[in-house]
């Protein structure tokens, strides 16, 4: 039944009543085209847990490398993958948004049932739980977040932990620990973070309490250690296969983000603007208009007017028992500690900003602990009182609960008209895509314009984030420029690319032999009409045009002897401000403290290259040193006025490591942003001197 229930109400949600809306994902925008671009990648053989997450058709032509991308979830990832070998990408997709439910209403029912609460109760908290608010309101878009099967259960191991007598190593409670660390730990790295902290307090509650029994420590210790060994076993990748070790994060994170995106408590009470009840929605909408400050996530951590009765609540009973000193409720305690580390201001802005480390920056993600925990509490009083009810008033009243908390939970499903016009993109993309197979050869090489950056890129005119997907989810065997993580060497040569003219462009992409070049009109200020016509004009008439002629491919003359792309400039590393948006490409980058830089060497074999750099320091004079590869190139003392280096260099194939270092520490030179100041590099360029390579070229 509980399944059933939770099934239909995804149907109605999504419209899922015929095959023709199942074969088509529940989302086409924004990052639901990532997502659907990994289960692509993950069907393809290309993302797969304990080796190098290299996208084969992305990146071209050297491949997309996305080793140092933090992931969650890669096992899943990896399963849908193999569902999408069979069903479709799509029809995974969907699968999974249905799995997210019932997962989590499964999960929620099992630890309710152990608690040996009764199942009509049981039953209504898990389908409150299976649609709360900050993860079925996710969708595709955040499909990895929408997962919160393992909160239930690592509530229940906690409180085992912390103070149930039946824990042992052959027990089924100590089972159930153990085997909820596992699943906690190959999942989302979010609520893996929040467990450790809640089972670390358990093992130091138990431990304080006076009466502390040895296997409720072990087994507890033993599962924290599960949980990071899992965790290790499956986010390996970015340790052992990222090859670009200079490299900065390719997620831009930093403190302002973690008080930006902190639980508001605030936001628990918050209906979304756009609920189906319009006096609910009006104080989403006052909220909207009042609050300055508020991430994109504002109305996640809402827990419904059931969950807000829930803690209120539960408020009281921890109230009540701690005025007459009885031991207060679990729920209360976890309800606690999630408030007074995700709040703005709290324990995780403190981590956060005394070390620097802002990974987990979207503590309103944390909510879905307290919902778990306070529906538990709502749920297990239910049952108590109920006990006595005729069993026909317990069914119609837990009944009215899911009906009236669902109501309010639930966001509006999609406009059918918007519905309709998403599903007829991903149809003509699909068909879109058996053109260009036919028309191209199999493994041909595409660049796409405009050159955007991944991931996380802001809007390039009307073209969203992870928009570029779109070709590379509809087609088997073609291969894309777009998905080389940003900050790379590796994708260098694209964004220098982007600075030639379209004669030099095309000279340059045929010599290295793409086939054709993408457009997504979508990208330019004119729609490409002044590119298209510069195409034409050299000869490059020939297209291929989508449905709603957005898409447009346009034939090139590949070389039959195609030579490697090479970068014209070093890419940035650590150690360096990041420009602020809109800078001018010759604004001086300065370092705030020891830098990187790279290069990827194309070739099989080590070659000479000629390096240029534009230098100067902060103050009057600065020594600065520069090693490639570990073997000292310069040492020089700098002033305020740069001065250029040229340096000749033997770079090894792939990616090559430049260390920038200065004795003395960096100068503030104000205030604000960006001002901690060391050196900085005004320009640099690179060439390849191999006389062999560039006869060829």
């Amino acid at each position: 039944m509980l399944t059933g229930v939770a099934g239909l109400v995804c149907s109605v949600h999504y419209g899922w009543w015929t095959p023709a809306r199942w074969s088509v994902p529940a989302e086409y925008t924004g990052e639901s085209l990532e997502i659907l671009a990994r289960i692509k990648a993950a069907s393809e053989g290309d993302l797969a847990p304990l080796r190098p997450q290299v996208m084969s058709r992305l990146g071209a032509p050297f491949g997309a490398n996305w080793s140092a991308y933090p992931s969650s979830d890669m096992l899943l990832v990896w399963t849908l993958g193999q569902v999408a070998r069979v069903t479709g990408v799509a029809v995974a997709a969907n699968l999974a948004l249905l799995l997210a439910v019932l997962s989590a209403a499964w999960s929620f029912y099992a630890c309710a049932r152990w608690l040996r609460l009764q199942w009509e109760w049981a039953m209504a908290g898990a389908l409150l739980f299976a649609f709360t608010f900050q993860t079925f309101n996710r969708g595709l878009q955040h499909l990895l977040i929408a997962f919160s099967w393992t909160v239930p259960l690592a509530i229940l191991s906690v409180a085992l932990v912390a103070s149930s007598r039946r824990v042992q190593w052959r027990s089924k409670w100590g089972a159930v620990v153990l085997v909820s660390a596992l699943g906690i730990g190959v999942s989302n790295p979010y609520l893996l973070f929040l467990y450790l902290q809640l089972m670390g307090l358990a093992l130091l509650a138990h431990l304080a309490g006076g009466r502390w029994r040895a296997e409720n420590v072990q087994v507890g210790a033993a599962a924290l250690a599960l949980a990071l060994a899992a965790l290790a076993l499956v986010q390996v990748h970015p340790w052992l296969y990222a090859t670009d070790t200079a490299a900065d994060s390719p997620l831009e994170r930093n403190y302002g983000g973690t008080e930006m995106y902190a639980l508001k408590p605030l936001e628990l009470a918050v209906p979304p603007a756009t609920h189906r009840w319009e006096p609910m929605g009006f104080f989403g909408q006052r909220y909207l208009r009042w609050s300055d400050w508020r991430s994109t996530e504002a109305f996640a951590p809402y827990l419904g007017l059931v969950g807000l009765a829930g803690l209120v609540w539960l408020g009281g009973a921890a109230a009540w028992a701690m005025w007459r000193r009885r031991r207060v409720p679990g729920a209360a305690l976890t309800t606690g500690w999630v408030l007074a580390f995700a709040s703005v201001g709290g324990v995780t802005n403190f981590f956060a900003f005394f070390t620097g480390l802002a990974l987990f920056r979207a503590s309103n993600r944390f909510s879905v602990f307290i919902s778990a925990a306070v529906l538990l509490f709502l749920v297990a009083r239910l049952s108590r009182w109920g006990r006595a009810w005729p069993a026909g008033w317990r069914r119609l009243g837990a009944v009215g609960l899911v009906v009236f908390g669902l109501a309010d939970q639930l966001p509006r499903p999609m406009a059918a008209e918007r519905r309709e016009a998403m599903a007829r993109m991903a149809r003509n993309d699909v068909e879109f895509g058996r053109r260009l197979e036919a028309a191209l050869p199999a493994g041909a090489m595409v660049f796409q314009l405009p050159v955007v950056s991944f991931p996380e890129a802001p809007p390039y005119y009307q073209l969203g984030d992870s928009e570029h997907f779109r070709p590379f989810v509809a087609t088997e065997t073609l291969r894309f420029s777009y998905g080389a993580l940003k900050g790379r060497s590796r994708g260098q040569w694209q964004r220098d690319l982007a600075r030639l003219t379209t004669a030099e462009q095309i000279q340059a992409l045929e010599s290295y032999g793409f086939a054709a070049i993408y457009l997504n009109r979508r990208g330019f200020a004119d729609r490409g009409e002044a590119l298209l016509a510069e195409l034409a004009a050299l000869g490059r008439s020939k297209r291929i045009e989508g449905v709603r002629r957005e898409q447009i491919v346009v034939r090139l003359q590949p070389a039959a002897q195609p030579v490697p792309p090479i970068a014209r400039k070093l890419t940035f590393g650590r150690g360096w401000h990041r420009p602020p948006h809109g800078a001018s490409p010759t604004e001086p980058r300065w370092a705030f403290e020891p830098a990187t830089m790279s290069f990827f060497n194309p070739y099989a074999e080590a070659r000479e290259f000629e390096i240029k750099l534009a230098l100067s320091g902060a103050g009057s004079k600065r020594s600065v040193q520069l090693s490639v590869n570990g073997r000292k190139q310069l040492d020089v003392d700098l002033s305020d006025k740069a001065r250029d280096f040229p340096l000749k260099v033997r770079l090894l194939p792939g990616p090559n490591h430049f260390d920038f270092d200065s004795v003395e520490p960096a100068v503030r030179l104000s205030t604000e942003r960006r001002q901690l100041r060391m050196f900085a590099v005004h320009g640099n360029s690179i060439r390849l001197l191999d006389p062999a390579a560039e006869t060829a070229k």
